[in-house]
């Protein structure tokens, strides 16, 4: 089992496979939220009526690409990585506006917008109250049907890191899809990787999840709640240990309490300095972007993590989960370059 991808002269250095979903933002007081009976400051999933009723009531709307796995390719593009996206998305108006986005943004959108009579392309109506939280409303519409026939064998081979979004876990094919792109990656000499996105996956197909990581998964990263929730030992410690012993790379992002990294046996801590977020969305996607960058580019762990840090403070200093600043001119400036 490897460690650092074994073939520098590929197509693409990292390919996500994710949910695709069009944030559509808008600004909303406290009043416009009572009267749509939208609960303040949290996620909320919505059917397909309900989300044209609400995406109908939203002014000046601003759209941007969205989703966790494509946030993070989107920094790695900014870090000027190949990289890919595997994603569903209708070939309707927003399914066309993200496709297009990500090319924009630097990774190859590997799938066409799919035509015909299927589900709408997956959008997230977000509304920003004057003391900035976020209300989230989530229609998943056609991205979570992604199965394994969208996953093209010949982009995960031509993949050194494959990096695997774990809300889409929550489907059958998705858990199919994952498969085949991990083992066609990982045969063609590279890795294979997934992030946790949520203890709440975890606690739908534990067992499922746990088999994932120990047979198919070079690394896995996830913060603090994600990874107790694996073995719920109860320790965090003792929970680290246990991932370790099936997984050759752990990393788990601990909020203002730092970083650690266990590879090999080996624990690395990288403490952080605590900041107030502006925007606290993104900030595991983009801790993502930045370690990935390391472990492509050969950087040690330590190196890696601390490119992550890096990242995800960029992206809490503002709104958005997307990098703004040249993520690596602050690389170099803090002497990780």
């Amino acid at each position: 089992m490897t460690l650092t991808p074994q073939h520098p002269t590929k197509k693409y250095q990292v390919v996500g496979i994710g949910n695709a979903i069009v944030d559509v933002l808008t600004r909303a007081d406290d009043s416009f939220l009572e009267h749509m009976g939208i609960e303040k400051g949290i996620m909320q999933l919505v059917e397909r009526e309900r989300a044209e009723q609400l995406y109908g009531a939203m002014e000046s709307r601003v759209q941007a690409p969205g989703g966790s796995v494509a946030n993070t390719l989107a920094g790695l593009g900014n870090l000027g990585l190949r990289t890919g996206f595997i994603g569903r998305v209708h070939d309707d108006a927003l399914g066309r506006f993200y496709a297009d986005a990500m090319e924009k943004d630097g990774s190859d959108f590997v799938n066409a917008p799919v035509p015909g009579g299927e589900l709408p392309t997956s959008r997230s109506m977000i509304f920003v109250s004057p003391d900035g939280e976020r209300s989230m409303n989530t229609y998943l519409g056609i991205s979570s049907e992604l199965g394994p026939e969208d996953v093209s064998e010949d982009v995960s081979a031509q993949a050194e890191i494959i990096f695997l979004e774990g809300y889409l876990f929550d489907k059958p094919k998705g858990k199919e899809a994952f498969l085949r792109a991990a083992r066609t990656c990982r045969a063609a000499g590279g890795m294979a990787g997934i992030a946790i996105s949520d203890p709440f996956c975890v606690e739908r197909h534990r067992d499922d999840f746990l088999r994932l990581i120990a047979n198919e998964m070079d690394y896995v990263i996830g913060n603090e709640a994600e990874i107790r929730s694996l073995y719920q030992d109860d320790h965090l410690d003792k929970d680290l240990a246990r991932v370790a012993e099936v997984c050759p790379l752990v990393v788990c992002t601990r909020s203002g309490d730092g970083v650690t990294i266990v590879r090999g046996g080996e624990r690395i801590d990288i403490p952080v300095t605590k900041v107030v977020p502006v925007d606290a969305t993104g900030a595991g996607d983009q801790f993502a972007a930045g370690f990935l960058y390391g472990l492509a580019t050969g950087a040690d762990m330590e190196t890696a993590g601390r490119m992550g840090t890096v990242a995800a403070s960029e992206v809490i200093a503002h709104m958005g989960p997307r990098p703004e600043a040249d993520l690596k001119a602050l690389f170099r400036r803090a002497g990780l370059l």
